[in-house]
């Protein structure tokens, strides 16, 4: 039980801290930004067919969707999906969330290494979230260091897929923020606002990113610890 109640604990609650810290951030900024529009009036979806059309990609569909927070961009479908929050709205948060899956959508078009590398890793890191906690248990009822290694081993390609993650959300965003100034889609204080809404949701993805490196960090403290015991 000594890994639950060991001192290093506080890095897990530094990881938990962050990134409460930044769900609050962009939660607040997303707030903020909904509440202003956009001047041409136009909603997200019109908005997010714009973008495709000015980036020549015209084999992608955007969508509506169920649920709260669940706008994403499937390659498998080539569609951008916008959940009911978003679709029809004209803020400037929502043209800003609809540009980011956009941008996704023309990663995916033109070929964007990070993005292919990280379609590859996503059974990786599902693997791993899966099974590296139940075999790290495991390993230390059993008493076998063995098991808590490759439980590490697993829980480490969590990481990697965080990690390779990154350039792709921010990649996204640039690219979303381009398409939106250059063709003055969004001006002035609109494009602004757009820009913190997209800062504050990657925010959200380095410290989740954090969190898994502090977690890992303690793991190997603790089990490094005991080995050399």
């Amino acid at each position: 039980m000594f890994f639950f109640y060991d001192r290093t604990f506080w890095l897990v609650l530094l990881g938990i801290a962050l990134c409460a810290i930044a769900s609050a951030n962009v939660s607040r900024t997303y707030r903020i930004y909904s509440k202003m529009r956009n001047a041409g009036g136009h909603s997200a979806a019109r908005i997010a067919q714009l973008i495709l059309e000015y980036a020549g990609v015209y084999d992608v569909g955007v969508e509506e969707t169920n649920g709260n927070l669940t706008d994403h961009y499937d390659p498998r479908t080539k569609t951008v999906y916008l959940s009911e929050a978003v679709y029809a709205s004209d803020s400037v948060a929502a043209i800003g969330v609809a540009a980011h899956e956009c941008g996704h959508a023309i990663q995916d078009h033109e070929g964007y290494l990070a993005l292919r590398l990280r379609s590859v890793l996503v059974p990786v890191a599902n693997f791993g979230s899966f099974l590296s906690w139940p075999l790290i248990l495991i390993g230390i009822l059993l008493g076998s260091m063995n098991l808590v290694h490759f439980g590490i081993l697993l829980f480490s390609a969590i990481l990697v897929f965080q990690m390779v993650t990154l350039p792709v959300e921010f990649n996204a965003s640039v690219r979303a923020l381009h398409f939106l100034k250059e063709n003055a889609i969004l001006i002035g204080e609109e494009i602004t606002g757009a820009r913190k809404v997209l800062n504050a949701a990657a925010m959200t993805y380095v410290t989740a990113t954090l969190a898994t490196a502090l977690q890992l960090l303690r793991m190997f403290l603790l089990f490094g610890r005991r080995r050399s015991d």
